[in-house]
């Protein structure tokens, strides 16, 4: 028998390694569309900031965009010159289906929430291959229901949702899969197919569109773009594009019933009551389609917008297949023949082949198949949440050349003290239609189970944030477009160190260069948070966002009670933990350069002043530490020098583990100086204060720096890991269950109280859209079980706990970290009766077989049930999971 033969590398992954290695740009075209354009800040251009209603989704169909295009299940080029996405009809909606529905941030009783029914069902890093699934309603789609319903519904009710309407009862719905396959990196081949799952033949329309972003309209050099019908050849069709920087593509596809064609521009006599400036507008196929009028939009074979209308009757349960190709070459010969159909069997196959050697699981259990399903899901999910962000800020503040002027209002109003911020690059989001726009620290997150089907892009990402066009000439990294100068956990570091860590072991190399490259802008970053944030040279650090606000008593980020200022634990476990991944970044810098030893010097000393300031801030008060409760509180400091400690018990308290490194003799055997400065600092710090930071075994196991001390360490984890408080079957709460008999205060007279609330948000004091008051969330799970594994690192089992807590049964840390990974990946995991945690017992994944299988990575999850809340395609930190299902799956 002949041998096998294994590639090195799989094709998929040498695909990735031409285009790092600059030998092919196969990222010049992936799922950059963004799902939602409109309501974003990027396109407002209103007086007070009023995002929402300024450009609505109303007006999405007819208005053009200024920065970015939006479209259902779509791709784009890297710089969103030229769009493809799908457009349908079933007969009976008063709109074509362009993009997603969704309600407003203030049509929602929790906030703005997609109401659609979507998937990312697979994906590749060089985007070879995409699968994406879009539900469609046979019968009318529900817009009207599902804004008045959820207007009507207060904050104590629960959401209206789409399936909640009735709309897809008795599979009264199209399956819409769309499919991309690359037979090269300029020639996409596109499958669109069709599925009835009606026991009737239903009717609908097909519209696979190509358009052009308006950028001429906007004063943008270049000249005017133009889509332009060709001769057909046999029985596919094509257009051809022309575009002054893009060059020239052609979309072949099957001969429709019309080629339509129309102008991506704004229809201003609908809009704002103006003559149009030409008879062809964005929304023109809607009025064709819709009231059976063709004649404007076929009339002409030119324009910036085009698309092949197919009008088809599906069978019952029939179902029916489009085939489109986009590549910048003339073909000659059957563009959509056997080499279309052996293009979609051969990425089909190289994905499936990556994959495979990506996840490396346990294949000895039975449940190894749903696990790879929701690992490969996790990843597509993360990949399809690829966005193309563009915001320039000057230009966005004072107006572009023959558009009307802005408010003058607005140059000192939101994002004014960013005019350096000039950003257009293809970035990670959180979700493309809830948030279609980047977030620091959420993005932090995306990258580490981003490394594992791409670190070239992980670290190109994290790299972006850091470059002069985003960081703040004060060394402040951006926020979010709603306010860039908001304050976001420091954990772009963590994140730095993460990947970094995960590529080394993936290539056996070390990115020195990337670490180089990060670590000095991170110094001007370090610098900005202790200048800005610890304001009374304390070491402690208060007030801003810090990415849990929602989950005090009142609103950390604005004015407090009694004219006090809030010492936040939390805030200053994120310092302590910052300073910990500089020192771990000098220290992996100085297996190459030694000269590093002396800022790691700096970070040590500097951790060690921040941990012995959050457990001992004065000669008459004992710190944040609860000795007699066993939990690390907030400290509402007021003006008359009294100290309230604000006794929630909640992921403020849990986050001090956080900040915890393990340096073993090995590493501190290599930084003599180092090492030789560190125990003097030891020696002296011993003398001088009562707060011991660094623990040692005297077994020759190194030395741990850590926050919390172990019999601290050791209270915290019994309160952390008992099912009463914090321990929930999906994982670990943000606040625990014990508040479901309310915490409250009374200061100078104002009450205040915090409830545990496990799923949506019950109160508008933080706008209602998220929830810290309960609810699991994956990156704060993740952040402790990398902690836990730090702690185990060191211990060993020398520290053992019970878990759950008064079970009698003891565990080591890393047993512990284990288990709470298989909690969180839980919620995903398909139950015995097909049902899955995350689902919510809702029954239309468990009565159809062909929707078991689908996963949605929502942004958190209930705190007793494990249903999915929030944006329901956050992927990007929710993606985590991926990460988690390698670390306990994994052949070891």
């Amino acid at each position: 028998m002949a041998k096998k033969i294994v590639a090195e590398i799989s094709a998929e992954e040498q695909r990735r390694q031409e285009h790092y290695g600059q030998k092919k740009n196969w990222l010049k075209w992936g799922p950059y569309l963004s799902e939602r354009q409109w309501g974003t800040v990027r396109e407002d251009y209103s007086e007070y900031g009023n995002a929402w209603d300024y450009f609505t989704h109303d007006h999405a169909r007819s208005r053009t965009y200024r920065w970015g295009e939006d479209g259902l299940a779509g791709i784009s080029d890297d710089h969103q010159q030229l769009c493809f996405a799908l457009a349908l009809w079933n007969g009976k909606d008063s709109i074509l289906k362009e993009r997603l529905f969704g309600l407003t941030g203030s049509e929602g009783n929790h906030g703005e929430d997609v109401k659609e029914l979507y998937y990312y069902l697979d994906n590749t890093p060089t985007h070879s291959y995409m699968k994406h699934l879009y539900k469609y309603p046979q019968a009318a789609f529900p817009y009207r229901d599902l804004v008045e319903t959820n207007r009507n519904r207060s904050k104590e009710e629960n959401e209206y949702e789409i399936l909640d309407t009735g709309v897809f009862n008795e599979h009264r719905y199209f399956d819409i899969v769309t499919e991309y396959a690359k037979l090269d990196d300029q020639d996409l081949l596109i499958r669109i197919t069709v599925n009835n799952k009606s026991d009737k033949a239903e009717q609908i329309s097909v519209l696979p569109t190509l358009w052009f972003r308006n950028t001429w309209s906007f004063g943008l050099p270049g000249e005017r773009p133009e889509i332009s019908l060709q001769t057909s050849k046999g029985k596919t069709s094509s257009v051809k594009t022309n575009h002054p920087v893009l060059g020239s593509y052609y979309l072949y596809f099957e001969q429709p019933d019309q080629y339509l064609f129309t102008e991506n521009e704004t229809n201003t006599e609908k809009l704002f009551g103006q003559p149009n400036k030409q008879p062809r507008v964005k929304d023109s196929f809607h009025h064709a389609v819709i009231h059976r009028d063709f004649t404007n939009v076929t009339e002409v074979s030119t324009g910036t917008k085009f698309a092949p209308l197919y009008e088809r009757s599906i069978p019952a349960n029939g179902s029916l297949v489009f085939k489109l190709r986009l590549s910048n070459q003339n073909a000659d010969k059957e563009p959509l023949g056997k080499v279309f159909d052996d293009g979609f069997k051969m990425r089909t196959e190289d994905a499936n082949v990556f994959y495979a050697d990506l996840s490396n699981l346990n294949t000895t259990k039975a449940d190894t198949p749903d696990l790879l399903n929701i690992h490969r899901q996790a990843l597509a999910g993360l990949l399809w949440s690829k966005q193309y962000f563009n915001i320039d800020i000057p230009k966005w503040l004072n107006g572009d050349p023959g558009q009307p002027a802005p408010p003058e209002n607005r140059k000192t109003g939101r994002n004014h003290q960013w005019q350096h911020l000039n950003n257009e690059d293809i970035i990670s989001m959180p979700d493309k239609w809830e948030y279609p726009w980047y977030a620091a620290w959420d993005l932090a997150f995306h990258c580490v189970p981003l490394a594992q089907v791409d670190p070239d892009f992980a670290k190109n990402q994290l790299i972006l944030f850091l470059r002069e066009w985003y960081m703040h000439p004060n060394g402040q990294i951006p926020a979010y477009e709603w306010a860039f100068g908001d304050v976001n956990p420091p954990v772009h570091a963590w994140s730095c160190l993460q990947v970094f860590k995960m590529d080394r072991t993936r290539t056996g190399k070390a990115d020195y260069k990337f670490l180089k490259r990060v670590f000095s802008k991170l110094l001007l970053n370090f610098t900005w948070w202790v200048n800005r944030k610890d304001s009374h040279g304390k070491n402690v650090f208060e007030g801003g966002f810090l990415g849990l606000d929602n989950i005090g008593v009142f609103d950390r980020s604005s004015s407090l009670p009694g004219g006090g200022h809030l010492e936040q634990a939390d805030g200053t476990a994120w310092m302590a933990m910052y300073c910990l991944n500089m020192l771990e970044m000098s220290l992996l810098l100085c297996e190459e350069d030694n000269s590093y030893e002396d800022v790691a010097t700096k970070f040590f000393e500097h951790f060690v002043y921040i941990t012995e300031s959050l457990n001992r801030m004065a000669e008459d008060w004992t710190g944040a530490w609860d000795e007699e409760e066993g939990f690390f509180y907030d400290i509402l400091a007021l003006p008359d020098n009294r100290f309230i400690p604000l006794k929630v018990r909640s992921l403020v308290g849990l986050s001090t583990m956080f900040a915890a490194l393990h340096l073993p003799d090995s590493m501190l055997q290599n930084v003599p100086d180092f090492k030789a400065r560190l125990d003097w600092f030891v020696k002296y710090r011993n003398e001088v204060a009562h707060h011991r930071v660094i623990e040692h075994t005297g077994n020759k196991n190194g030395i741990l720096l850590s926050l919390t001390p172990r019999k601290r360490l050791e209270r915290l984890l019994q309160a952390m890991l008992d099912e009463n408080e914090f321990l929930s079957p999906g994982g670990i709460r943000s606040v625990s269950k014990i508040h479901e008999d309310p915490y409250s205060v009374n200061i100078n007279g104002e009450h205040f109280d915090l409830r545990y609330e496990p799923g949506e948000g019950r109160t508008s004091l933080f706008g209602g859209n998220s929830n810290w008051r309960g609810p699991v969330w994956f990156p704060m799970n993740y952040l402790i079980i990398q902690s836990l594994r730090e702690y185990h690192s060191f211990f060993g089992n020398d520290l053992k706990v019970d878990y759950p807590t008064n079970s009698g049964k003891k565990s080591d840390l890393n047993s512990v970290a284990d288990a709470i990974s298989q909690r969180l990946i839980s919620t995903f995991r398909k139950q015995k009766d097909g049902s899955r945690p995350h689902h919510g017992g809702e029954g239309f994944y468990t009565e159809d077989q062909s929707n078991r299988d689908l996963i949605l990575f929502y942004e958190y999850f209930h705190g007793d049930s494990s249903r999915g809340v929030g944006a329901s395609h956050q992927t990007g930190w929710t993606g985590l999971v991926a990460e988690l299902i390698k670390e306990v799956h994994t052949d070891k």
